[in-house]
């Protein structure tokens, strides 16, 4: 496949800028985002607010390198279909303008890379987990699961969710409940996410034989099952309020909002499961969700924000207890 690719498509580079370009783009920076702001919420929750901004400006980096590798094994691994989907045929691999041997130094040089950092500037556990997210997706999803199992995604969700792992283990040097909550809640996040954009673009899947839901089961069979996983998604949320007591009355009220809309998208597209444009408008909220509510987690652990939540929650009781007073 790779000789026939190099002969259709032009492989080639004007200067050192479309070099760096091309391998920019073998990391596919727009994913790495999402997962830098998951790695920041856990950290900023483990910290409880308070989090050097040293060791946030290194943990984001070798996370960022650590998603970088694996993008980039990624982009090698699946350089043969990428080169049949129209939207993927121009990525650096496929277009021939970076070989796969180029491409698996590189990917090697940052996953050495993070593994440094994280080791001499946070600790060994964050290290070692930026790693196993590497070997997971791309040993498990991307050579295991992708290609063979309509449950590619489902099980597949768990390397997306160990950046936040990463991010408490660089500050607290350990895991607790709160931490593997955060895994859960984007473990179960991603099959709606994810099989929200499979609906979307079904038919590039199906003509290159990867085996998403909607390509096996249909989209009605599908949009239920984004609808069963929403409905667990959002009160699994608000469990770092209680009984983990981890988030406060703020997060309460706003990750509950934020649930609320994607709840309302999740049963639009169950009516209509094979609406593209409700399937696209579900796709994009669940990243503008997840966004928001890892950055409500941060505000609310700020200290700042506990003492103004306190004072709020103080004088409610107190205006409760004088009221009842009168009325006794």
């Amino acid at each position: 496949m790779q000789e026939v690719i190099s002969h259709r498509l032009p492989r080639r580079h004007d200067n050192i800028l479309q070099v760096a370009k091309s391998y920019y783009q073998l990391t596919k920076p727009r994913i790495i985002l999402l997962l830098l702001i998951t790695t920041a919420a856990g950290m900023w929750l483990g910290a409880k607010g308070e989090v050097s901004p040293l060791l946030l400006f290194v943990t984001l980096i070798g996370g960022a390198l650590a998603s970088g590798a694996a993008n980039t094994i990624n982009c090698i691994y699946d350089s043969d279909i990428d080169y049949i989907m129209e939207r993927t045929r121009w990525r650096p691999i496929p277009s021939g303008r970076v070989k796969p041997r180029d491409a698996l130094i590189f990917a090697f040089t940052l996953a050495a890379t993070s593994f440094t950092l994280l080791t001499v500037f946070a600790n060994l556990l964050a290290a070692l987990l930026a790693m196993s997210g590497i070997v997971f997706y791309v040993g498990i999803y991307t050579h295991w699961l992708k290609r063979h199992s309509v449950q590619n995604i489902v099980i597949g969700g768990a390397a997306g969710a160990i950046p936040p792992l990463v991010g408490w283990a660089a500050v607290t040097g350990e895991l607790s409940w709160a931490a593997w909550l955060l895994f859960a809640i984007i473990v179960i996040w991603t099959p709606p996410h994810f099989w929200a954009l499979a609906i979307y673009i079904r038919d590039e899947y199906k003509e290159v034989g990867v085996p998403m839901l909607p390509v096996i089961e249909g989209n009605e069979e599908t949009a239920k099952q984004i609808w069963v996983y929403s409905l667990i998604l959002i009160p699994m949320t608000l469990l770092l309020v209680y009984p983990l007591h981890t988030s406060g009355a703020l997060y309460a009220v706003l990750a509950t909002l934020l649930g609320g809309v994607f709840i309302q998208k999740a049963w639009l597209l169950l009516k209509e499961p094979s609406n593209r444009d409700v399937a696209r408008s579900l796709f994009k909220y669940s990243i503008y969700y997840m966004m928001l509510l890892c950055l409500v987690m941060v505000i609310d652990s700020l200290p700042f924000t506990r003492g103004i939540t306190t004072a709020v929650a103080d004088n409610f009781q107190t205006l409760i207890s004088s009221a009842m007073a009168v009325l006794s």
